[in-house]
């Protein structure tokens, strides 16, 4: 079976949306972490989606800040303008993944006491903005 790129991005998209309505859901919960967890995996599908979209296989680890810019001049301006900070975004939420996941062993604190509403609310219009900015680039082809 073979993929087109454009539909394989557009899946991550969907996918991407999918974790951010969870995220929504889980701050009501005070489920802090998960859903800093839930942004974490939102910005990574929609930013791979984004190198998809233009053919770029994506790296298989978790921030692919570095990727999108290297491969700046292959976006369209409007993704062109905002790839440092999508870029800033991607890593920022790639070091909250594990301990929003498994918490931190060396200081011995869960994933829930790490993660506070501040930072969920952050993690969570940071991965809106990541999506909103992809979703328009897409809204090209």
């Amino acid at each position: 079976m073979n993929l087109n790129n454009k539909d394989l991005a557009k899946d991550y998209l969907k996918e991407a949306n999918f974790r951010v309505e969870t995220a929504e859901n889980v701050i009501n919960k005070k489920a802090y972490a998960y859903c800093v967890r839930q942004c974490q995996e939102a910005v990574e599908l929609a930013l791979k989606g984004a190198l998809r979209l233009f053919g770029l296989d994506y790296p298989k680890w978790h921030d692919i800040g570095n990727v999108l810019t290297k491969e700046k001049i292959i976006f369209p301006e409007i993704f062109q303008n905002d790839i440092t900070k999508l870029a800033s975004i991607s890593n920022l939420l790639m070091n909250y993944r594990e301990p929003a996941m498994y918490g931190d062993e060396n200081s011995s604190k869960t994933p829930s006491s790490l993660f506070n509403k501040e930072v969920a609310m952050k993690a969570l219009s940071d991965a809106k903005f990541c999506l909103e900015t992809v979703a328009n680039m897409f809204k090209l082809f």
